[in-house]
């Protein structure tokens, strides 16, 4: 929409068109009477003057007005509501973007676009001080109106107020009051905008370099842009650090959205609100799903609940920014209104649309209304699709899909090592638009998936088979690799190239139409509670493994192997043992594969898709060590006859094991005895700059990081729960413990003198038991171990969304993924974990002592160093 910029004058008019805002140049409102040469009198002047009103002085000569949800009234630096009576006590919600970052933080991967900052404030009027304030909106618990304890709701759920203004003047029938907004946009004072503490500096914006650019008014929302300037001081060094904010204010509906109740088979955010009322005997919980406000329009609502697909009173609309570049917008494109068919499984045609943004366009991309995928040119290889809240519904109000561009590193590295054995485009530095393309579709398929509402489904990719993935006929038929686009399912790395199999990516699932079918088809019912049958139909119509949900886990301590990122398949050891076949093709091609041709080139092409190699490797070994100590976990419901927790079999538990001695715990000379490590090392971009990491301290790395999550007390106490569950039918602790001494320490067990590699794999065993097993003041824990693991943080898991998606008032509206409680700190001192530790130290002292008499120095040390770490570690002399 267009609206016109109008020039006022005493004696003429003129017009130009300046975008969606009004803009007016008003003189003095009122006429006055001229001489033969139009020259004022003074005593007229003096009396025009000194009548004047407070409104009138602020609203007259000089002052550049914009018409909107409020007026805007600027005066040359400064800037004033127009706030209407009608306005008061409406919720109204504080959306706050970046638009324009510095280098410093464009290098931490916080760019325009993201949104640092929500909450719901309403205004409210003091007459007898003169103030208008800002009360921060805090959405109150349900309540039914008729009961009596919805008296008590108010009482104890007060909303704090956090500003007041000066009112600087009434307007001339008194419906309106004119306020001086300066302060909350330029950085004096943080109420509604706290820019410098929500993006973790913890520093103040510097009054006199930080400034207000622009303020706009729209039909239902203002929008405040600023430049706003801080120092930070880290030690000696201080860096100023300017950043382009805008800070929205948006009237929310007047009738909230009927929110839908969540259920636990399908992955939703949610919007969680306690629940009170006369009748309940205990406080309640009602979390409501985020979704969009998607309706049929009035006349087509009998022809909706027939059956008939119409289409809705307003569709989700996406625009894809003009900073994005022109070849892949396409894809981006098909990625957002892939969609399309979920919404017409729910009875909603042309329900989700994507437009590239053109100069010709009538639009502000300002206006808070319009939902953006924005890109951003930054180092950071991720993307999201976070939205903004109706913290009182679950509303999805707007959404902004951010894509940092450097994610095409990412996807090009996924498409060579897990296709380049069955697809021979993808063996080069450079991908082919087609194959890139497809890959940036998936991901923008996969984000507007968040900013619909939908959480990931990690039980996606499980629900696949993994034989049926090397089938051509199963893959033509799904089109898919997985059952959910919410699931982190790439490329289908377990097809072998014999296999014929050409559908290689993720696409809409089965999961998916049933997901947006259970958000968004609509029922006409004027309550959550009164939409529970057809819900409840749905949901007994898709029980089968295609319709199955789980939400991510922790990828060192997954409980559930099913549910796991970046796997593929049901059998998590078969596709593993596939994907790594593949593998050992691409290793000794690496260097063929990334040669270019071009003069002067060095192998850190090479090195780039050998760690990538690498990191794929390092996927697999953790979708098997799930499996030990794992279990199954269920969303059931009474009467279902499911079981909600089952322990993996054993069968499976100790073939998982089998796989890392094979895989891991070993040498693994193709991965490690190259061709490519003669050239180059792993490189590796760390702030102190480039370090060449040689391939056999990655695989030392990596045994360190296995071993430790795989004798994690949290995983043995799992191990011993399931002993006490099911007895002998368990894979127990012990066993676990037996196995691996036998395999690690058998070259010492048969007296033979162990090589390098084994004896660095022999500490890294003994380091891990050390770790959980030790008393604290003999032995310096290696925490670092447990908090991150140095391959992992180099592949950063595409997407951020289950850390930054969604933010709204309701601080614990991710709907946390399920905790199972066997731990804590006393129960680990008091289980047998660290029992079966201990002992195994003590087993391997013992060993050690017989075998100090070998003829070889190495070997000596060795042993010796090993037994004063255990004598350090428990405590003996």
């Amino acid at each position: 929409m267009r609206f016109k910029t109008i020039l006022l004058t005493t004696m003429v008019t003129s017009t130009m068109m300046c975008g969606p805002n009004v803009y007016l140049y008003a003189e003095q409102a009122k006429p006055h009477k001229a001489g033969w040469f139009g020259k004022k009198k003074k005593s007229e002047s003096k009396d025009s003057i000194s009548s004047q009103t407070d409104y009138e002085k602020l609203t007259g000569g000089g002052t550049v007005l914009q018409r909107g949800v409020f007026n805007i009234y600027q005066k040359k630096n400064d800037y004033y509501f127009e706030v209407p009576s009608r306005l008061l006590g409406r919720d109204m919600l504080v959306v706050n973007k970046l638009q324009r970052v510095p280098a410093e933080l464009n290098e931490a991967g916080v760019n325009r676009g993201v949104n640092y900052e929500n909450q719901m404030v309403r205004f409210e009027l003091d007459r007898a001080a003169g103030k208008l304030l800002i009360r921060q909106g805090r959405p109150l618990p349900f309540s039914p109106e008729e009961d009596a304890i919805s008296q008590s709701v108010k009482d104890n759920f007060i909303s704090p107020l956090i500003a007041g203004f000066k009112i600087e003047a009434w307007n001339k029938d008194s419906t309106a009051v004119v306020i001086k907004v300066n302060d909350i946009y330029d950085g004096t004072e943080t109420s509604i905008n706290n820019v410098f503490t929500n993006i973790n500096l913890g520093t103040s914006a510097i009054k006199n370099l930080s400034r207000i650019l622009s303020i706009k008014s729209f039909e239902n929302n203002v929008v405040a842009t600023s430049e706003l300037t801080t120092k930070v001081t880290e030690g000696t060094t201080s860096v100023y650090v300017t950043v382009e904010v805008s800070s929205s204010l948006l009237l929310l509906p007047e009738t909230p959205m009927i929110g839908r109740l969540n259920n636990s088979r399908v992955g939703y955010f949610t919007n969680p609100l306690l629940s009170f009322s006369d009748k309940q005997q205990r406080v309640k919980k009602q979390e409501l799903i985020t979704r969009w406000r998607l309706e049929p329009k009035p006349e087509d609502r009998q022809a909706y609940l027939r059956g008939e697909l119409v289409e809705p009173q307003k569709p989700i609309v996406f625009y894809i920014e003009n900073s994005t570049p022109h070849r892949w917008r396409k894809y981006i494109k098909q990625g957002i209104e892939d969609w399309q068919v979920a919404f017409e499984r729910a009875g909603f045609k042309n329900a989700i649309q994507a437009f590239e943004v053109t100069d010709s366009m009538s639009i502000d991309m300002d206006d808070v209304n319009y939902s953006v995928l924005t890109y951003a040119a930054s180092a950071k290889a991720n993307a999201m699709g976070p939205s903004i809240l109706d913290p009182r519904s679950g509303e999805i109000l707007e959404a902004d899909i951010m894509w940092w561009h450097n994610v095409l590193s990412m996807l090009q590295e996924w498409i060579t090592v897990q296709t380049g054995t069955v697809r021979p485009e993808a063996r080069q530095t450079e991908l082919p638009d087609e194959l890139m393309g497809d890959a940036m579709r998936f991901v923008a398929c996969h984000e507007v998936g968040h900013s619909l509402g939908l959480r990931h489904n990690m039980m996606g990719s499980w629900a696949f088979p993994t034989d049926s993935l090397r089938s051509k006929a199963f893959t033509d038929k799904m089109n898919s690799t997985s059952s959910s686009i919410m699931d982190y399912a790439r490329f289908n790395y377990v097809a072998q190239p014999a296999d014929g199999v050409t559908v290689l990516s993720p696409h809409i699932g089965p999961y998916d139409l049933f997901a947006i079918e259970y958000g968004y088809r609509w029922y006409g019912k004027a309550t959550p509670q009164e939409e529970k049958e057809e819900l409840h139909d749905l949901l007994s119509r898709h029980t089968g493994r295609l319709y199955k949900y789980s939400e991510a886990q922790d990828v060192r301590d997954a409980v559930d192997p099913r549910a796991q990122n970046e796997d593929l398949g049901d059998d998590a050891i078969r596709s593993s043992q596939l994907g790594i076949a593949n593998l050992k093709r691409i290793v000794p091609q690496i260097i063929q594969w990334t040669t270019s041709g071009e003069s002067g080139q060095t192998y850190e092409e090479a090195s780039r898709l050998y760690y990538a190699v690498i990191n794929q490797w390092n996927n697999y070994l953790y979708h098997v060590l799930t499996n030990i100590g794992g279990m199954y976990l269920e969303n059931t419901i009474v009467g279902d006859g499911v079981k909600t927790y089952t322990f993996v079999e054993r069968e499976r538990q100790q073939a998982a094991l089998q796989f890392l001695l094979d895989e891991v715990l070993t040498y693994p000379t193709w991965l490690f005895d190259t061709e490519v490590g003669e050239y180059t090392y792993l490189l590796r971009n760390t702030p102190l700059g480039v370090v060449e990491n040689a391939p056999t301290q990655v695989l030392k790395n990596a045994q360190s990081y296995i071993l430790w999550d795989l004798l994690g007390n949290n995983r043995l106490m799992r191990m011993l729960e399931n002993e006490s569950v099911n007895g002998k039918q368990a894979f127990t602790a012990v066993e676990l413990m037996d196995r691996l001494h036998r395999r690690i320490f058998a070259t010492t067990e048969r007296g033979a003198v162990p090589d390098v590699m084994t004896r660095a794999l022999q500490k890294n065993f003994v380091d891990a038991l050390i770790t959980a097993a030790a008393e604290t003041e003999g032995v310096k824990i290696n925490k670092k171990l447990a908090d991150s693991h140095f391959l992992f943080d180099n592949q950063m898991p595409l997407c951020s969304c289950d850390e930054h998606a969604q933010r709204s008032a309701s601080a614990d509206h991710m709907s946390a993924r399920r905790e199972l409680n066997f731990y804590g700190s006393q129960i680990s001192r008091v289980s047998d974990a660290i029992s079966v530790k201990r002992g195994e130290l003590l087993r391997i002292k013992e060993l050690l002592q017989s075998r100090l008499s070998t003829s070889n120095v190495a070997a000596k040390y060795h042993y010796n160093d090993m037994i004063l770490r255990i004598n350090t570690a428990l405590g003996l002399k």
